[in-house]
C-alpha cells in the first residue's frame, strides 16, 4: 500500500552501514518461516484499534505465518483492555503485561524476549510508521541477505520546527560523538534477523538507548529511507524534557566524550591560569600591579565554579550508572503473559513429548 503521498517504493533506497556479509555457511534459507511483530503500546486507546485493523491488513499479504506481541507499558487508560479484547478476535495475538510503567526501551526488551519469529518486526502503534512498509522491510531482508533492515526517515509530518530541529540535531550530534556508529534520523521501526535478536538478548545494561545498541550488534545491515506520516490519534508521550533527559541517556550510553571533554576543559583552563599567573607576577615584579578589582575577581570565581560544577555533573552521570547496574536489578516484571495461540498449542506439544 502507498504511504501518504505516493508510492513507497519512490522514496525507499538501500544505505549499509555495516559492510560484513554473513559467512557463507550461515548464509539463510530465503523463507522468513514465522514473522513477529512487537509493538511496545503505552496509552494507546485512541490509536490500537485502527492500528490493529491495518497491521492484520499487512499480515494477511504474508506468505509466512505471522504473530503480534503486544507489550503493555503500564498503561492507565483502556489499553490493556482493548488489547485484550483484539486477543479474543485473534488468537496469534499475544500481550506482555508489564507490572509497571519501565519506559519504552525496556517495553522493547520484554517484547524481543517474548518474540519466537525468525524474522522479528518492531513498530510504534501510532502509525507515524506506516505497517503497509513491513512487506517492504521483508523484501530487503531476503534481497540484500541483511540481519537488520532499519527504517530511515526522509521527513516527519506534523512537527514543530523545533522539534524537528531537535531531532535532526539530536541524532547528528549522537552520530558524530559514537564514532558513527549510529545511523541517523532512524527510530524503532526496524526487521531484526533470529540471530540479531539472540544478539541483542545478551545486552543487559539498565540503562537503554536501543538506537544504540541495535547499531552495536554489528551484522550486515541496510536503511529504508520512508516518510514518517503524523500521528493518527491521541497525543506522544515525548516532551521537551523527557527528550532532553534520553538525549543524555544515548550520549552517556555509548560513548565517554563527555569525560575527555571536561578533562580538556580542565586543562585548557588550568594552562590559562597558570599563564596569567606568570604574567600578573612578572607585571608585579617589574612594573608594580595594583591590587585588582573585586569585579574581575568575582568573573574568575565563578567561572572556575562553574567549570569545577558542570565536570562533577558529568562525572556524576556516568557514576549514577554504574550505580543502577551493580545492583543487578531485572530489567521489567510481567504482570502476565498471554501467548499467542500458536505458541501455547508448541509448549503444549513440546511437554507432551
Amino acid at each position: 500500500m502507498p504511504a501518504r503521498g505516493g508510492s513507497a517504493n519512490s522514496f525507499i533506497r538501500m544505505g549499509i552501514i555495516s559492510t560484513g556479509r554473513s559467512a557463507i555457511g550461515e548464509i539463510r534459507n530465503k523463507q522468513a518461516g514465522l514473522i513477529s511483530i512487537v509493538v511496545p503500546v503505552y496509552n494507546e486507546e485512541p490509536v490500537i484499534t485502527e492500528f490493529d485493523r491495518r497491521l492484520s491488513a499487512v499480515r494477511q499479504q504474508f506468505a509466512s505465518p505471522s504473530e503480534v506481541i503486544y507489550v503493555n507499558d503500564g498503561s492507565n487508560d483502556a489499553t490493556l483492555a482493548l488489547l485484550v479484547k483484539l486477543r479474543t478476535a485473534d488468537p496469534t495475538i499475544g500481550i506482555v503485561d508489564l507490572s509497571r510503567n519501565f519506559g519504552k526501551e525496556v517495553a522493547l526488551t520484554a517484547g524481543l524476549d517474548h518474540s519466537s519469529g525468525d524474522l522479528v518486526v518492531i513498530i510504534d502503534a501510532d502509525l507515524q510508521d506506516p505497517p503497509e512498509l513491513i512487506p517492504e522491510l521483508i523484501r530487503r531482508w531476503r534481497t540484500e541477505n541483511a540481519d537488520v533492515v532499519y527504517g530511515q526517515r526522509v521527513s516527519r509530518a506534523n512537527e514543530s520546527r523545533t522539534r524537528k530541529f531537535a531531532a535532526y540535531a539530536f541524532y547528528r550530534v549522537i552520530h558524530l560523538l559514537a564514532d558513527r556508529l549510529i545511523p541517523i534520523d532512524t527510530g524503532d521501526f526496524r526487521l531484526l534477523s533470529r540471530r540479531a535478536v539472540d544478539a541483542l538478548s545478551q545486552l543487559r545494561e539498565h540503562h537503554r538507548f536501543m538506537k544504540g545498541l541495535f547499531a552495536w550488534i554489528g551484522y550486515h545491515q541496510v536503511s529504508m529511507l520512508y516518510e514518517r506520516d503524523a500521528r493518527f490519534a491521541g497525543h506522544g508521550k515525548w516532551n521537551y524534557w523527557r527528550l532532553w533527559n534520553f538525549s543524555l541517556e544515548g550520549v552517556t550510553s555509548f560513548t565517554i566524550t563527555p569525560l575527555k571533554i571536561a578533562t580538556y576543559v580542565g586543562l585548557f583552563v588550568a594552562l590559562v591560569s597558570i599563564t596569567y599567573g606568570g604574567y600578573i607576577f612578572g607585571r608585579t615584579v617589574l612594573v608594580g600591579n595594583p591590587v585588582p578589582g573585586y569585579p574581575s575577581l568575582l568573573v574568575a570565581i565563578l567561572f572556575l565554579g562553574g567549570v569545577q560544577l558542570i565536570s562533577l555533573g558529568v562525572i556524576g552521570e556516568y557514576l549514577g550508572r554504574m550505580f543502577n547496574e551493580v545492583k543487578h536489578r531485572p530489567l521489567y516484571l510481567v504482570n502476565q503473559w498471554e501467548p499467542p495461540m500458536h505458541a501455547r498449542a508448541s509448549a503444549s506439544e513440546a511437554q507432551n513429548r
